[in-house]
């Protein structure tokens, strides 16, 4: 074995697939989520079933806020911190206040701990969001950030202060804004899994807004990369733009979906969601530099893959 490290959000989309990846590479991992029912448990617990079968996982099913972390922490090399309420359209109204508890005070409570813990770095997962509705493309770490969603704004409070505890307390940390991650085990309410079910299952697709958005699409297994790498970084810059260079249109990949699974979509236009912006494009100069990041996968091959991964998991996951 290698060390251990410590995956909030382990049963995530992208969490669950870095449990594997660092399993792998021969690390002990303790996984902690909490399991909500932001969508189904169950479908959760069909994505951290690989990495629990593994002898060096432990599943810690906890709350952030209610965890004993410190605890968890001897002889810990990283802290990759996934754990979130996640979603941009979701976040408005009443269910913010989940917001603000899972994004802000968990990531706060997680910092506090870390402070006395000065040799382990944090790698926190934030977002595209936090650039906002730009036009200031592609999209550069040290332009202005003004999120256009609830959701953008709590990922921004969360780098903030991870900043402040880096600048009064000497933590390291290491934030990497995701842009658009898709592949297999995706969560149901992203635009790829909704346009995926709803094919496969031949009922119509509802794309908000008019299609001509463009996204900046990442690949599960790059953005993993990309995160445990950042693991190894001590250089001088904290902030990172993961994106996988698979800038398209929502029509262009309703195209690409059409042409892959082999039939015409039903398609349905709606009005443009609340806080979703008009452009993504990440510019990934500075991880590729720092990190060595690479982005490998082709929005086809991607797509082609998260395909086969519905076809073969539909009926499980048909309950959530």
């Amino acid at each position: 074995m290698t060390g251990k490290v410590i995956v909030t959000g382990a049963a995530g989309f992208i969490g669950s697939h870095l449990c594997e990846h660092l399993l792998d590479k021969g690390y002990r991992v303790i996984g902690i989520d909490s399991l909500t029912d932001y969508y189904s448990p169950e479908r959760k617990r069909g994505h951290i079933k690989q990495a629990i079968g593994h002898k060096g996982f432990t599943l810690v099913e906890e709350d952030l806020n209610d965890c004993d972390i410190e605890t968890l922490l001897d002889e810990t090399e990283c802290v990759f911190h996934l754990a979130a309420q996640a979603g941009v359209r979701g976040s408005w109204g009443s269910e913010f206040n989940h917001y603000v508890s899972s994004n802000i005070v968990a990531t706060q409570r997680l910092l506090e701990v870390l402070k006395g813990h000065g040799s382990i770095p944090l790698v926190f997962a934030s977002s595209s969001s936090v650039y906002g509705d730009t036009r200031e493309i592609p999209m550069r770490e040290g332009q202005s950030l003004k999120p256009v969603s609830p959701y953008g704004a709590t990922k921004l409070s969360a780098e903030h202060l991870c900043e402040l505890y880096h600048i009064n307390f000497g933590l390291r940390y290491v934030a990497l804004r995701y842009f658009t991650v898709f592949g297999p085990r995706q969560r149901p309410d992203m635009a790829f899994s909704r346009f995926i079910t709803a094919s496969l299952g031949d009922e119509p697709v509802e794309v908000y807004g008019e299609g001509t958005q463009t996204r900046d699409f990442t690949y599960v297994s790059d953005a993993v990369a990309a995160t445990a790498q950042a693991m190894l970084y001590d250089g001088p810059q904290r902030v990172f733009n993961i994106g996988g260079g698979n800038r398209s249109s929502i029509l262009d990949v309703l195209s690409t979906i059409e042409r892959l699974i082999g039939k015409k979509l039903e398609i349905r236009f709606d009005a443009p969601a609340k806080g979703d912006v008009l452009d993504t494009w990440a510019d990934t100069g500075r991880a590729r530099a720092e990190l060595g990041f690479e982005p490998t996968v082709s929005l086809e091959t991607g797509l082609e893959a998260e395909i086969d991964w519905y076809r073969s998991h539909l009926r499980v996951m048909e309950g959530g």
